[in-house]
């Protein structure tokens, strides 16, 4: 058996991240994942830090439209028919979730938590020699029509409530930013505190090497089962060798759930099922990453490639890629780049998705021996690092970053 001070369930860019800020402040860690830390949804992401990011994903508006898009497979959010019964319980949270009063509760926690991503990363990034793949220059909503620009800015002055700092842009003053975009009419909105990671599988890989020459120790074995004993927190692996600690945080993404119920909580996380297809190229089609926002994908410059990233479907954690939604994303791509051709490589990864859009960062209703940062959806890049700050305050019994209680495991 091993003994140790700190061990983290899931090797992506949260657990990474956490591993990081707790070898930074003297303790033994174990990080555990039965695959290379860093390659699953963390590595293939839009690469954004998103502190525009401030509405969930339940809001009035998409219960108005909720029916055609849940059962449109091409819409930007969509449920596998035959996951509907499963998923069911949690789509009425989030129904309940997305009414107005709730929605813009919500929308506030999003917002300050959110609160300085971009010079967290930049800190983060000085830290593991990550300053060249994090890029500071904005990122762009599309808008593809005049009716979608007037919507468009409808959401963006929703989201100045909180904030934001955005700007409209027409189609000329788009072109200066994004040249090889032709738009005749429509436009975009522009968000100049944006930035994105333009290679988001070396930057974690860069965390995973920080954090080994720090001490911290790499298991590539699953966990089976979570236990708290009299010598601490006990962790059962698949080849039934035990792993103890003083402190055990559960950060394994989409894949969370059951050890949370093992520790005694009930959280109603499911998976959204997230694509990408790439482009290789040697000279970037764009500047930053640029989101169709009709279609809810977005289009990324990456080192060596053009990403096409997004869009939600609900539907469980089964490796059978949808045809059609990768064939959605290879159809928008050419709606903006008609000489694309046939994508070079495509990818399925999984997103925890909680229905108020908040993630959990907790200790367990149980003590501070075991402790939730999983459920960030679509921005857990963004916020790995104000994660990391709140889990150390957590092991530690100090103050966090910021009020922590709308992210407390208690709210269910």
């Amino acid at each position: 058996m091993i003994k140790t001070d700190v061990v983290i369930l899931g090797g992506g860019v949260i657990g990474l991240s956490i591993a990081l800020k707790m070898l930074n402040a003297g303790r033994e860690v174990i990080l555990l994942d039965p695959e290379e830390p860093g390659t699953g949804t963390s590595y293939g992401n839009a690469g954004t830090i998103a502190e525009y990011a401030v509405l969930p994903v339940g809001s009035p508006e998409i219960i108005k439209k909720l029916p055609s898009l849940l059962f449109n497979k091409n819409s930007p959010i969509s449920v596998k028919r035959s996951e509907i019964l499963s998923l069911a319980p949690w789509l009425i949270r989030f129904l309940y979730q997305s009414m107005p009063k709730q929605a813009a509760k919500n929308a506030q926690a999003i917002t300050d938590l959110l609160a300085n991503s971009r010079l967290r990363w930049e800190e983060l990034a000085d830290q593991i020699n990550g300053q060249s793949i994090l890029n500071s220059n904005g990122n762009i909503y599309l808008y593809k029509t005049d009716s979608s620009y007037e919507s468009g800015l409808k959401d963006i002055n929703n989201r100045k409530k909180y904030g934001l700092n955005a700007e409209m842009l027409n189609p000329s003053e788009l072109n200066k930013l994004e040249p090889n975009l032709n738009f005749s009419e429509g436009g975009a909105s522009y968000f100049p505190d944006g930035a994105y990671i333009s290679d988001p599988g070396k930057m974690t890989k860069l965390l995973l090497d920080a954090s080994v020459k720090k001490g911290c120790q790499v298991i590539k074995k699953a966990a089976n089962r979570i236990e708290r004993t009299g010598e601490g927190v006990e962790v059962t692996l698949a080849d039934k060798s035990k792993v103890i600690s003083k402190h055990l945080v559960i950060s394994a993404g989409a894949y969370s759930k059951k050890f949370a119920k093992q520790a005694g909580d009930h959280i109603p996380l499911d998976a959204e099922r997230g694509y990408h297809v790439e482009y290789d190229m040697k000279d970037p089609l764009l500047n930053r990453p640029c989101c169709s926002a009709e279609s809810g994908f977005y289009m990324s410059p990456m080192t060596g490639r053009l990403r096409v990233v997004g869009t939600v479907e609900l539907g469980g954690l089964s490796p059978e890629i949808s045809r059609h939604r990768v064939n959605h994303l290879e159809k928008g791509a050419l709606s903006f780049f008609p000489n694309l051709g046939k994508p070079s490589r495509e990818w399925l990864g999984f997103r925890p998705s909680i229905p108020d859009s908040k993630p959990v960062i907790s200790q367990s209703s149980k003590g501070n021996d075991i402790i939730y940062a999983f459920g960030h959806g679509h921005i857990g890049l963004t916020l790995a690092p104000v994660t990391a700050e709140i889990v150390e305050s957590i092991i530690t019994k100090s103050k966090p970053p910021l009020p922590i209680s709308e992210f407390s495991v208690q709210r269910f």
